[in-house]
């Protein structure tokens, strides 16, 4: 009986100065030999409306010492398209994935699932459960109070008075957690002034065709929920386009800058796309780095610009960061 109590402690005693080997082993592999890679997955990644975004991924990148990768992808994906993306970099050597979600019911399950093999972080919105919470961290801006902001800047400029004033409601897609959540916060701020949305439209809004803004119904304003709405809204008020209507909207793009200072949209919201990639990346690091650290999202402000404090000092920060 005892023979077999020190054959046993001494099989134990082995295993873990194996175990410890392993470890010290895998730490001196990856200390020596590579760098943690993150890959990062958006729609329509290289539009100029992520500049400040991938601005803050790369400074973060470069502070910690993280192989970043950021996707190639189209206007739009789908939920197996997304799939296919995650699968392909975890193959490649992913160690962590930024995703902003696209819209649909498998997604949550699917980012969950991925979550089991390395972190993920939302960017963005969430990938939104029945109760309308993300299971996942997400990094990225109170979506419901950009819009409500959005309705509450339209408001200040007369008044408060609202009462009897339409508005048409552009999105590029209306499926979508962000747009679903702004237009929530800017319909609820409408309806308590008094004033009603006539329309609420989505897609990519091109000059000509189905999707040519020029054939929307007349409102007294047009509120653009994302920056490539608010770019569309901005160009159809230039060409006159739009039947007198003023443009209010939410956009992060040099495009979106210069359609304010050009007096064509009237005010607009900037969410800080570049601490959203700072922080998300950063999170991911910390996640990395030490095992168990459990990974936070966190909400990125929203900045309100108008043309007359379009290049004020205090706002020179951000425009930088929407041209890189």
């Amino acid at each position: 009986m005892k023979d077999n109590r020190k054959v046993f402690i001494l099989v134990e005693s082995v295993l873990a100065v194996m175990l410890i080997g392993l470890v010290v082993r895998m730490y001196w592999e990856r200390n020596g030999e590579s760098r943690y890679k993150v890959a990062v997955i958006i729609q329509n990644s290289d539009s100029s409306q992520w500049a400040s975004f991938r601005y803050g991924l790369k400074m973060a990148a470069q502070d910690r010492d993280i192989e970043l990768s950021i996707v190639s992808t189209g206007d739009i994906l789908t939920v197996e398209e997304e799939r296919e993306l995650l699968e392909t970099e975890i193959s490649g050597g992913a160690d962590a994935v930024i995703v902003q979600p696209v819209p649909g019911k498998e997604t949550e399950e699917l980012l969950k699932k991925m979550e089991k093999k390395i972190p993920v972080m939302l960017a963005l919105c969430g990938a939104v459960t029945e109760d309308g919470n993300s299971a996942l961290p997400v990094t990225g801006p109170d979506n419901y109070k950009a819009g409500e902001s959005l309705a509450e800047e339209v408001c200040r400029d007369y008044g408060g008075n609202m009462e009897g004033k339409v508005f048409g409601i552009l999105s590029e897609d209306e499926d979508s957690a962000s747009s679903a959540e702004r237009a929530q916060g800017l319909r609820e701020t409408l309806e308590r002034r008094g004033a009603a949305v006539r329309w609420s439209e989505s897609g990519s809004f091109t000059e000509e065709g189905e999707d040519s803004l020029k054939s929307l119904p007349k409102v007294d304003f047009v509120a653009a929920l994302d920056d490539r709405s608010l770019v569309a809204a901005g160009k159809a008020s230039a060409a006159n386009d739009l039947h007198g209507a003023l443009v209010y909207g939410i956009g992060n793009s040099t495009e979106a800058a210069y359609y304010l200072d050009t007096d064509m949209v009237q005010c607009l919201i900037v969410p800080d796309g570049f601490h959203m990639g700072y922080q998300s990346l950063t999170e991911l690091a910390e996640k990395l780095e030490h095992s168990f650290y459990q990974t936070q999202g966190q909400t990125v402000s929203c900045i309100v610009l108008r043309r007359e404090n379009l290049f004020s000092e205090k706002n020179q920060e951000l425009l930088f960061t929407l041209s890189q």
